[in-house]
This record gives C-alpha cells, sequence and structure tokens, in this order.
C-alpha cells in the first residue's frame, strides 16, 4: 500500500465510530506542547497514546508505545499529512491503522448536529456540537423559522440541516460576545438579511471601552424575540460578561450561554474586572435559582469533557439536575462564593483578546489565522 492510498476516516466517521462504542486508539503523532491546541479526548485515557512520528518511526515495532492489536489506530497530526504516512506504517507491522482526513485542523471545525425534545411551540430543537472546542449552538425551529444561536464562524453545515428541516433563518443572537471562537452570527445575519440580536454592553470592548463596529439589533431585559408560534425571553444575566443573556422560552428551556453549565459556571475573569465580574455573576446565578424552574431544560453554549453528555450524546438538563450537581449553585454566601472562584481563577489563552475584539469587527484575520487562534478546548467554565 502506497503512503497515498493509505486509509482514512473523517473526523464525522470517527465521531460515529465512538459514539457506536467502537473500541478505537487514537495514536497522536504531533509534539505533546502541541496538545494544548487540542486533542482528541472522546476515546478512554487508556487508548489515547501521543508520541512523536520520528520516535514511531525509529522503533522496531509500534506496539512498544502500547498500541493493541484488538482495535483500529486512527493516527492524527495537524494536517492529516504525516499521519498517513505513519498510519502506513501501522498497517505494514499488521495494526489496523487509517489516518484523520484533515488532522486536528478538521477536527476543531467540525459539527455534529443532534435532535433535542422538542416543547410544543418549536418543530424542532437542534444542538451543533463543535466537539473540538466543547462548543454548543443551537437552532429553534417553528412553523418554518429558524432562529440561530451562538453559530460558529464555519455555517454551512448548520444552514444546511435548517433546510434539510424544511425551515429559513430569520434571525441570529449571540448569548454573549464570545472570547473562545470567532461568531457566524454577524456574517449570517449579512448575507441572509436578519437581524443579529447582542446586549449593548457586549457591544464594547470591555479591555479598553472601544465600540464595536458591527450592526447589531440591542437585546434589553425582558425584551421577547418572536418566530414562528415561539418567543424567547430575554433575561440580562451578566457575570461571564457585562452583557451576557440567556433565552428563555417560556418555562420550558432556556438558552444559558456562559451563565450556566452543567457542572460549572462561566468565569467572571475574562474581561480583566474579576471582582466587580464575580459579584454580578453571583447576582445572576441567585435569579436564575429565583426564576427557573426546576423542569426547565437548561442548554449551555459549553461543557468541558465528555463526561456532561446525556446517554444520546447530546449535552443540557432540566435546572432541578444541575442544581444538585453544580457547585456553585449549591453556594448560599457571596464570600465563599467569591473565594470559590478566585480559588479556581487561572490564566485564560492571549488569543481570547483578540478574538473579541475580532468579534465586534475591530480586527479581521484569515481563515488560517483564524484557525490559529480558536484552537484549543474552551477555557470559559471555572473548575
Amino acid at each position: 500500500m502506497s503512503e497515498a492510498a493509505s486509509p482514512e476516516w473523517s473526523s464525522l466517521d470517527l465521531i460515529a465510530r465512538v459514539e457506536a462504542g467502537e473500541p478505537i486508539q487514537v495514536l497522536d503523532v504531533r509534539a505533546p506542547r502541541r496538545l494544548a491546541d487540542g486533542s482528541i479526548d472522546m476515546v478512554a485515557p487508556d487508548r489515547f497514546f501521543n508520541h512523536k512520528g520520528s520516535e514511531i518511526v525509529g522503533l522496531a515495532d509500534p506496539r512498544e508505545v502500547g498500541l493493541s492489536d484488538d482495535a483500529p489506530v486512527v493516527v492524527v497530526c495537524g494536517l492529516g499529512n504525516d499521519s498517513r504516512r505513519i498510519a502506513h506504517l501501522l498497517n505494514e507491522h499488521g495494526f489496523s491503522a487509517v489516518s484523520l482526513q484533515g488532522g486536528m485542523t478538521e477536527w476543531m471545525r467540525t459539527i455534529v448536529c443532534r435532535s433535542m425534545s422538542t416543547p410544543a411551540s418549536l418543530d424542532r430543537v437542534l444542538q451543533f456540537d463543535r466537539v473540538g472546542k466543547g462548543g454548543l449552538a443551537y437552532a429553534l425551529i417553528s412553523s418554518g423559522e429558524a432562529f440561530v444561536v451562538d453559530a460558529p464562524r464555519q455555517t454551512g453545515s448548520i444552514e444546511q440541516k435548517i433546510m434539510n428541516a424544511g425551515a429559513r433563518i430569520v434571525g441570529v443572537a449571540d448569548t454573549h460576545a464570545h472570547a473562545d471562537y470567532i461568531s457566524g452570527a454577524a456574517s449570517l445575519s449579512k448575507r441572509l438579511d436578519v437581524p443579529y440580536y447582542l446586549h449593548p454592553a457586549d457591544a464594547i470592548l470591555p479591555f479598553d471601552g472601544r465600540p464595536g463596529v458591527i450592526d447589531t439589533k440591542s437585546l434589553a431585559d425582558g425584551a421577547t424575540i418572536s418566530f414562528g408560534r415561539a418567543s424567547l425571553t430575554v433575561q440580562h444575566m451578566p457575570g461571564h460578561t457585562e452583557g451576557s443573556v440567556c433565552l428563555r422560552l417560556d418555562e420550558d428551556l432556556v438558552l444559558s450561554g456562559d451563565l450556566v453549565f452543567v457542572r460549572s459556571v462561566g468565569r467572571p475573569d475574562l474581561g480583566g474586572k474579576l471582582t466587580e465580574w464575580t459579584h454580578a455573576l453571583w447576582t445572576s446565578l441567585a435569579r436564575a435559582r429565583r426564576e427557573w424552574s426546576p423542569g426547565m431544560d437548561v442548554l449551555p453554549a459549553h461543557y468541558a469533557n465528555e463526561s456532561e453528555r446525556n446517554s444520546d450524546f447530546t449535552v443540557g438538563c432540566e435546572f432541578g439536575v444541575v442544581c444538585r450537581n453544580n457547585e456553585p449553585l449549591m453556594m448560599d454566601d457571596e464570600t465563599k462564593f467569591a473565594a470559590w472562584v478566585r480559588a479556581r481563577t487561572a490564566p485564560f489563552p492571549d488569543a481570547y483578546r483578540k478574538i473579541k475584539a475580532i468579534n465586534l469587527g475591530l480586527l479581521t484575520v484569515d481563515a488560517d489565522e483564524a484557525d490559529e487562534l480558536e484552537a484549543g478546548k474552551n477555557q470559559c467554565a471555572l473548575g
């Protein structure tokens, strides 16, 4: 078998096989320091191996690194080039090995669409899972109209799924100005000529006060956004950012953005205003505890790891379940909460400042730099 003919799996192939329960092994042949740019954490830790390609080539038998003959090996590199050569080598030694097409760059872009339980006022709730980032976007569809929330930069697959559902996009929103990825909301809004909703407090760069230059429609606490036969109510919930909002569909569900995750809450330090935003976060969490019913489904904008998934691989659960498993939501004292936050605050990627500016139209980058800026799992949760 020639190197060029080495078998390949797409990222979607790999995800489907892992979720089907196949005992996949992953061999990441990048330098260990590159794991900070993202790694495939869907497989069990004992089935993930990281050894530079040059190390594998120098071995008399690749089994020396712990690889097993009893399961396929997916070889991963940055762009899917070196991995083909290593997959070919493994196959010569009797393994069943494939190369991950497009490497980690494609893995970080890949989006999986999953259907969620649907309230009566909606026809579909689609969750778009960017597995490499741990990022979640949503399309709520009602009577042929779709409202998209927290869209990533590359929206092609999202638009296709909405079209396949017989709907058209009539509006887009960001629950906050994102720092870990470049939003696709502004480009969708402009191309489809639909409104882009964002709270005005997040239309300003928090680091220096510069106003953004993207055309947005202001969100305000208590406002409603209507589409089809459904209406979302805006709840201004600052803390992760000054303009963070949650979008609530009656007593059925709430798109919680980065306020509340399944097992944590959003970081209040990404704007350089830790003390001020910690107090705001505490106040917003108190409001959620006061106003959200236990049976309301909480659909967050991120997750930290695979343990937060449901049995159908979606992410999200009833608020009552969140409250029983989410440590900060169990706290009843703001001083203790602030100490808990400070103990878990860590440096965040320098890229986050640049991404914030991009999302406000204050900076532009090409696709390659965008991929570099977005690399790695989100670091938006405390914990």
